[in-house]
């Protein structure tokens, strides 16, 4: 390794981008119950819901509306409106409150809950929609239910992820800075994680969002859970900064014994390189564990934690 190591370094770095290629098409959402085993009883009934209403029925959206004082009348225009939007299939009657100050209609999309065009379907009516309804008739008209609900956490956590992942790698720098008085070594930590978390996302994406090797897996195709990204960063970052300071304090230590830079590393990844790979092995096999159970969301959990830590140790 050692006689090579720019050799190596870009053989390293240009495999963790190919793996982490996937992650560039990340989608953030909340996976439906057509994602459930298919002998739970949730996802028999998506299943009986799809095929009599279409997929639609199992996420509807729900359309409030504040409506002024003698108007009414506008309610069943913006029941029109919703209803010619390309992408709903039906909306219900108007249910309006004994005090004729509040409507809510039932939207029925055309695709299923955990779909883009859900996504899309929400940001139309919010954008398009509703804003000429509500300056015409003055009403306040707002567009919510369970799936607008995970459409809007998906997109909030998707627009402060970034800035998270700033401040960790931000904090992490200056910590590894002081104790270590050196630039080369928190830039040098902070760019081999974040290739090890991009790599894992890409695995996911992949498997889970993408359907590859699904079958294998017992999982089908949909979006990555919204809180995947931040978990995964946070506690595989938190990881590899451990064994960060752990190796290169053992090699500083040798160092400080040879005053020899090229024998310190040599020797300070020997003496560590056993330690940290079987304490590598153990959490991998522990996260891969995650995979034998039946729900999703903690076969996503297990796998991109499993994932981030082999490739860290190995590659």
């Amino acid at each position: 390794m050692q006689g090579r190591p720019r050799t190596i370094a870009i053989v390293a770095a240009l495999l963790m981008l190919v793996i982490a290629a996937p992650a560039t098409a990340l989608r953030l959402g909340s996976s439906d119950a057509s994602n459930d085993p298919a002998n739970q009883t949730t996802h028999q009934a998506y299943e009986l819901l799809a095929q009599g209403f279409g997929e639609g029925f199992n996420g509807p959206l729900l359309v409030v509306a504040k409506v002024p004082t003698g108007a009414q009348t506008a309610v069943p225009a913006l029941r029109s409106a919703v209803a010619d939007t390309p992408g709903v299939v039906a909306v219900a009657p108007p249910r309006i409150n004994p005090a004729g100050t509040v409507a809510t209609l039932t939207v029925y999309p055309r695709s299923s809950p955990q779909a883009y065009a859900t996504t899309q379907l929400v940001t139309l009516l919010r954008d398009h929609v509703v804003p000429p309804i509500e300056s015409r008739t003055g009403m306040s008209v707002y567009v919510g239910g369970v799936t607008a609900g995970s459409v809007d956490f998906a997109t909030v956590l998707g627009h402060k992820l970034p800035l998270f992942i700033g401040v960790v790698v931000l904090l992490s720098a200056l910590l590894l800075m002081i104790v270590f008085r050196s630039l080369v070594i928190p830039l040098q930590a902070a760019v081999m994680n974040l290739l090890s978390i991009g790599a894992s996302l890409g695995v996911i994406v992949a498997i889970f969002q993408w359907g590859w090797l699904g079958s294998l897996f017992g999982v089908q195709q949909g979006p990555i859970e919204s809180f995947i990204p931040v978990m995964l960063f946070a506690i595989v970052f938190g990881l590899s900064m451990d064994y960060e300071v752990f190796l290169v304090s053992r090699i500083h230590e040798r160092w400080t014994h040879t005053r020899d830079n090229e024998r310190a590393v040599g020797e300070g990844l020997a003496l560590t390189g056993r330690v940290v790979t079987a304490a590598a092995a153990i959490m991998v096999c522990v996260f891969l564990s995650f995979m034998l159970g039946e729900d999703r969301v903690i076969k996503e959990f297990g796998l991109s934690l499993a994932s981030a830590v082999f490739l860290d140790a190995l590659v």
